[in-house]
């Protein structure tokens, strides 16, 4: 999916949520949730769009209608020890309008 269908979608009532995915090494993945599924955020080489930070996923989604927004942490610690069968993350719902914005 890319940023014009999203917005559309959006605009349509139809996404759920969008999760901001901190990935290592200080990768971020957008994807949207609708009715169960994970559509991920593609850019124009149909390539999964990275963003640096939080405040860049923001900028990007600014002219969007508010939406449930959460920053998703997977559990390396998990991944490390070998624990791979654990499929928790951490899910921190967090402001789409950045809090600099008056």
């Amino acid at each position: 999916m890319n940023l014009q269908e999203l917005n559309a979608y959006a605009v349509a009532g139809k996404v759920d949520e969008l999760n901001l995915i901190s990935m290592e090494g200080g990768i971020y993945l957008l994807e949207a949730r609708m009715h169960g599924a994970a559509y991920p955020l593609k850019d124009a080489h149909d390539h999964m769009m990275h963003l640096r930070s939080v405040e860049h996923a923001r900028d990007v989604l600014r002219s969007f209608p508010k939406l449930n927004f959460n920053l998703v942490h997977t559990l390396v610690h998990d991944e490390m020890c070998g624990l791979g069968d654990i499929e928790e993350s951490l899910k921190v719902p967090i402001d789409l309008r950045s809090s600099r914005q008056g």
